[in-house]
């Protein structure tokens, strides 16, 4: 494709959103460039299946966190794949408080309110979540019964948390069957959603196995990007916009790369700088969680449905029908709901799975005997960390500084979530079906042990964001038209331009940036 009108970076969450979104019309020229394969991996598409895709290399990025605080380092996998995280992740799929979207435009990203976001999320889900000429998204929701499940929404109410047969109302509060990216059995990732009906358009070029390494200027004037298809250097060049999606890691990686950032870290690596903006990589925020185990009296949940002759079983069942265990989702549950008294939303998330996973040498593996877990944490964290180059070399992956529970907000709401979710899992309702509560729950009294467990034993949920944000301030490094300041022709349109922290595992609100930043890109361009 000659002289593309958009070089989008990163055909992830949002990159394959917008790129369906800008090639729809036919005559808009989009080349999307990704680094990682095809989604056709039936791994990706068995719902189940994210238990042995998470391990692939060939398919994720295996970043690593610094060690800070007490706070052990910790793997952050990443999809590297059409559809990126969306074909790896554990598919529940929320919108966010519309109120998230309030404090968005509050922080200067005019356009991007709760009006906006509401029906941004209508457009793209379709009626009912079902496609139709309108939707895109297949969306999925289990159905109610499990005895496992219903025990722990029964619980849930009786903590005073409402039954909702939707968790996406408008205030995301309640707790029920969570909303799956799943339709017949199979994941719904961007990749199958939004590319496989555009991958046939002539004015859409899909480029995979492209490890991008920056973005080239003229000036201050993006007009390419540089990067790496197997022992090759390529370059892609534009007059047109280079708009990076490559996430919240590594959408400030390639920026800094290029020139854009903090001038005393572009220094030190030898990288001329073409842009002085040093909020590139800062503001990093993430959900610190601890898994709660249980062990249960009688044989529910699912950790029998994948191992030996069953998992054999349950696997063919899947391969012909489409149904059984494999095709059910991680996280059937969850709930939102406030922590203390006083408040006037939910501060907090609780999601439920009916197994407990094992690390051995070989990969996850469910336990032998009937148990499951529950994990809880701050909706809306504050705690800021930093993404920053190690070297200038893209096949180095960059420095990862989570700064976890650095925030007195965020001690405060993980002290009083924890505690709300111990008294949880001991109502009557569940606790009839609990054998026994396992450390840390048997060995935490205080809020010091709160908090040092969060630290020692807590774990990243993979929802990093806010490392490119956007707003007015000057800090901020786009500003609400998506636009990178310091330069021209280059955007951002990803994970890493939230200007705070959606109420809810992010998925979900990353393919409404793409699909938001289609419409302001085809309005600033029309």
């Amino acid at each position: 494709m000659n002289d593309p009108d958009y070089i989008i970076v990163g055909a992830g969450s949002a990159g394959a959103v917008l790129a369906e979104r800008l090639s729809a019309d036919g005559r808009t020229k989009v080349l999307l460039l990704e680094s990682g394969p095809s989604h056709r991996h039936p791994f990706i598409a068995m719902p189940k299946g994210l238990g042995k895709i998470l391990g692939r290399p060939s398919h994720t990025w295996q970043y690593q966190t610094e060690e800070s605080d007490g706070i052990a380092a910790e793997p952050w996998v990443r999809g590297r794949v059409l559809g990126g995280s969306s074909a790896i992740n554990g598919m529940m799929y929320f919108r966010g408080q519309m109120a998230d979207y309030e404090d968005w435009e509050k922080a200067g990203a005019a356009g991007w309110g709760s009006a906006e976001m509401a029906r941004v999320f209508k457009e793209m889900e379709g009626e009912n979540g079902v496609a139709a000429d309108e939707g895109f998204l297949e969306l999925s929701t289990p159905r109610p019964g499990d005895p496992l499940a219903e025990a722990f929404i029964a619980a849930g109410v009786r903590m005073g948390v409402t039954r909702v047969n939707d968790l996406n109302n408008p205030a995301q509060e309640g707790v029920g069957y969570a909303a799956q990216t799943i339709r017949r059995g199979i994941r719904i990732s961007t990749g199958r959603a939004f590319l496989d009906r555009a991958a046939r358009r002539s004015n859409l070029r899909i480029v995979t196995g492209f490890d991008a390494d920056r973005v080239i200027f003229n000036g201050t004037r993006a007009c390419g990007v540089e990067g790496r298809i197997g022992q090759d250097t390529v370059r892609f060049t534009t007059e047109g916009e280079v708009v990076l999606c490559a996430g919240a890691l590594n959408t400030p990686a390639i920026l800094q790369r290029s020139g854009v950032g903090d001038p005393g870290l572009l220094g030190r690596h030898g990288i001329g700088v073409v842009a002085d903006n040093a909020g590139v990589g800062q503001h990093l925020l993430e959900h610190r969680a601890l898994m709660l185990h249980y062990d249960l009296a009688q044989p529910l949940g699912e950790n029998n449905a994948y191992r030996g002759a069953r998992l054999l079983g349950n696997t063919l069942r899947y391969a012909l029908t489409r149904s059984g265990p494999m095709a059910a989702p991680p996280y059937p549950a969850a709930g939102f709901f406030r922590s203390r008294p006083g408040l006037d939303r939910p501060d907090a998330e609780i999601i439920f799975a009916p197994y407990v996973m094992q690390m051995l040498e070989t990969g996850l593996q469910t336990e032998t005997w009937p148990s499951f877990h529950v994990f809880s944490f701050p909706a809306r964290s504050r705690s800021r960390g930093s993404v920053r180059i190690a070297t200038k070399d893209p096949a180095t992956l960059p420095r990862i500084r989570p700064n976890y529970l650095s925030d007195p907000y965020d001690r405060e709401v993980t002290i009083s979530s924890y505690r709300f979710t111990v008294k949880w899992m001991r109502q009557p309702d569940i606790a009839r079906l609990i054998s026994r509560e396992r450390a840390p729950v048997t060995e935490i009294v205080s809020d010091e042990d709160i908090i040092r467990y969060y630290k020692e034993s807590g774990s990243s949920t993979f929802h990093s964001c806010g490392t490119c944000r956007m707003g007015s301030s000057s800090d901020s490094v786009v500003d609400a038209r998506l636009q990178v300041r310091g330069v021209f022709g280059l955007r951002v349109a990803d994970a890493s331009v939230f200007p705070t922290m959606p109420s809810c595992n992010i998925n979900g609100p990353v393919m409404a940036v793409g699909w938001r930043a289609a419409e302001i890109f085809r309005a600033g361009n029309g």
